[in-house]
């Protein structure tokens, strides 16, 4: 049935009272990654696990339609760790995230972080999968004038909180995946960063890449990898991974979008000043993380490898792949 309150565990579920697969949970499950993550482990060809997915509201379309696919639905709060507690007890796995995008508050992430990790280790999950970044402080003060200072403690305030909560996941004591993702090729239709039409008629892609490659990978296979990554057992204490399933500069990315459209695009380099003022929402935390992966792109690639993500799960895609698939969703003018 249906959760009969906020931070009350029922479950709504269509699959056989009698599942005695392994169970894993999964935080903000009709989010971004939280949902490839439910989606990955519904869709898995060898059924390996049941999936719990964790929500703010068990009424809501997203539950119903995950219920229907044979999902249990939590109805939790994540600021809150006891409500993720019962959300979360019985479970294998855990996988825990934040999405700054939501609320653009890096303390609030630090506060989901805290009860997720918190409860965690009340529920002694074998394996905590944390989808993190890194804390861009480590290589830039806030004293440093190559980028602003945002929120007033923050230089790159969609990576820096997660990289700051790993020290909570560490200190619970649970065994921990720390996940640092690469760029989501989802995240062009989200942001609307595809090609547009610029007034010579032609089509341009304009981001604040610089000359830079950035690791990338399709949503579907960040869910894929998750997956592949509980099945791979509980690992020795707090252990990293990174992934990416390509390494592309802009002008690679271009010439994947001119193969995919039929017409020539270009890419066109913005400078990070330029997409700061933009008037964009979140244009400066953008600016900053995309400065951030440029100006430390050996580090930030070095922490993604291709070979291993593909080791971890051989069906990656390809950009060319993506864009084939989600052609019609990519905003051009």
């Amino acid at each position: 049935m249906f959760a009969a309150g906020r931070g009350e565990f029922s479950t709504l579920c269509v699959a056989a009272p009698m599942d005695t697969r392994p169970l894993i949970a999964v935080a903000d499950a009709a989010g971004l990654l939280g949902g490839s993550v439910t989606r990955a482990i519904l869709n898995d060809p060898r059924q390996r696990y049941r999936v719990r997915a964790l929500l703010r509201n068990a009424r809501s379309q997203e539950a119903i339609a995950l219920a229907l696919r044979g999902a249990e639905i939590a109805e939790v709060e994540l600021d809150d760790s006891n409500s993720v507690l019962q959300g979360i007890r019985g479970a294998l796995g855990f996988f825990a995230v934040t999405d700054f995008w939501q609320h653009g508050s890096p303390e609030r992430e630090l506060s989901q972080a805290r009860a997720m990790s918190t409860a965690a280790h009340l529920a002694d999950v074998e394996h905590v999968i944390w989808s993190t970044q890194e804390d861009s402080r480590r290589w830039l003060a806030l004293s440093d004038p190559r980028m602003p200072t945002l929120l007033q403690r923050y230089k790159v305030p969609s990576f820096d909180a997660k990289g700051e909560a790993d020290a909570f996941f560490a200190a619970s004591g649970v065994p921990v995946t720390l996940l640092r993702t690469g760029f989501v090729w989802e995240q062009l239709i989200a942001l609307g960063m595809g090609p547009r039409r610029a007034g010579d008629d032609t089509l341009r892609l304009a981001l604040p890449l610089g000359d830079a490659p950035i690791p990338s990978i399709a949503l579907a296979d960040v869910g894929a990898c998750v997956r592949e990554l509980f099945s791979a057992g509980t690992p020795p204490a707090v252990h990293t991974v990174g992934i990416a399933s390509e390494i592309l500069a802009g002008h690679e990315m271009a010439a994947a979008f001119t193969r995919a459209l039929g017409e020539s695009v270009i890419y066109e380099s913005v400078p990070f000043a330029t997409w700061r003022s933009s008037g964009l929402p979140g244009a400066e935390t953008v600016a900053n993380m995309f400065q951030f992966v440029h100006d430390f792109e050996r580090i930030y690639a070095a922490n993604r490898p291709v070979d291993a993500t593909r080791r971890l799960f051989p069906e990656l895609q390809s950009f060319d792949a993506w864009l084939l698939s989600h052609r019609a969703q990519i905003p051009s003018i």
